[in-house]
């Protein structure tokens, strides 16, 4: 189990850095095929944020066999789940590596209520907080649909199997579910219609993060 202060006093013993007094720091959901990778990128332009996704920072830390990437690809060597400390070491790193930007969203993380309190601790060391969570909402029999569609040129086998894409659906809801309702407790979790064009859906996300920047 994840223990806060003690994971703090390792990872967070340099002094913080100056930051800007509001940041844009959001934790973005979708269910696969929702639309969410580009929304993402348009709320990165639009905003100045950085797209923190805990899969591509795997990656990058194993790839360059960093300390927590070497540390990471210990446990996944042996099939088990990377402890939520390592995890977070990344995310601590990255957000340091780039500290000119306006804010973060952050995509696939956290998943569950230990990682979302792990999360919203990281933030508070350096005087921030999540600004908003961002749910896009569309359909299952939309979802089916438009993963089926995708298959034609996608070539993902998982894209092209509905049981696959089902399961996939339910796995996402169980997941999210659980850190919603830990940020619904703060009054910041938000479910965007995720039907429609991609400036119409993009419409909806910046006027709930922009009346979220009103009353901060």
């Amino acid at each position: 189990m994840l223990s806060l202060p003690s994971f703090f006093s390792k990872f967070f013993k340099k002094k913080n850095r100056a930051k800007p007094t509001t940041m844009i720091n959001l934790i973005l959901f979708g269910p696969p095929g929702s639309g969410k990778g580009t929304q993402a990128t348009k709320l990165v332009e639009k905003y100045n944020l950085l797209h923190i996704s805990t899969g591509d920072l795997f990656r990058s830390e194993i790839g360059n066999k960093t300390p927590l990437g070497l540390e990471a690809k210990s446990y996944m060597d042996k099939g088990a789940l990377v402890p939520d400390e390592v995890t977070i070491g990344m995310l601590k790193k990255k957000v340091h590596e780039n500290p000119d930007v306006k804010g973060y969203i952050f995509d696939g993380f956290p998943r569950t209520t230990p990682q979302a309190e792990a999360l919203d601790m990281m933030l508070m060391i350096d005087g921030q907080e999540i600004t908003s969570l961002l749910a896009l909402e569309v359909d299952d029999e939309e979802i089916v649909k438009r993963l089926l569609n995708r298959a034609k040129t996608s070539g993902r086998s998982d894209d092209a199997d509905e049981d696959i894409i089902r399961n996939r659906l339910k796995v996402y809801k169980e997941n999210t579910a659980i850190v919603a309702g830990h940020y619904q407790t703060k009054d910041k979790t938000h479910t965007i219609n995720g039907v429609g064009s991609i400036d119409e859906v993009f419409g909806r996300l910046t006027e709930v993060v922009d009346r979220a920047l009103v009353m901060s």
